[in-house]
């Protein structure tokens, strides 16, 4: 018996270590064919299924994400337009304002000097109005002085009206022509 366990032993040291025995090989390749068939057939469906539904998913999101990228470049424009406009807007109303306030200073400097203008008119006729009150005034003063100077040294009264105003007229022409002559 040891001696045929010692043949058995031998015989298997002959074959190479590699290469399995016939009837294991057939098993193996029955098994494997096995397992394959059902990975084929049954998980080989489900996994394609879940990685399509991943990609569509994928692809989905990257569509998506396009969309708002695109949206929010839109959205870009659209409020550097606004951003422009209201830019063009303010430069605008800045320039009328500009343009409202020097008008409206050089309407105030108009009205101003039209009331400088009235203030020195209204003075000059003010001026000329007192200064011919004033020498109506001095007339008269200067008229009873003569007419009791002229009384005194005449020695009678010049009471008569017309005569006394004949008589100041006379002397304040003299007077004005003197004054005329020294200048």
């Amino acid at each position: 018996m040891i001696a045929n366990l010692a043949q058995l032993a031998a015989e298997e040291t002959k074959q190479n270590p590699l290469v399995p025995a016939g009837p294991e090989l057939l098993i193996g390749t029955i098994a494997f064919a096995i397992v394959f068939f059902f990975f084929w057939k049954k998980l080989l469906p489900n996994i394609n299924k879940v990685l399509e539904e991943r990609r569509a998913a994928i692809e989905g999101g990257i569509e998506e994400a396009d969309a708002m990228k695109v949206e929010a470049q839109s959205v870009l424009e659209q409020y550097k337009a606004q951003l422009a406009e209201a830019r063009h807007e303010a430069a605008r109303l800045r320039q009328e304002a500009q343009e409202q306030g020097a008008a409206l200073i050089a309407e105030m400097r108009a009205e101003g000097q039209r009331q400088r203008e009235e203030i020195v008119t209204a003075g000059h006729t003010q001026i000329e109005a007192d200064r011919k009150a004033a020498a109506q005034t001095l007339r008269q003063d200067v008229g009873k002085l003569a007419t009791e100077l002229a009384g005194k040294l005449v020695g009678e009264s010049l009471e008569d009206h017309a005569r006394q105003s004949r008589v100041i007229d006379r002397f304040l022409d003299e007077l004005e022509e003197k004054a005329e002559a020294t200048r």
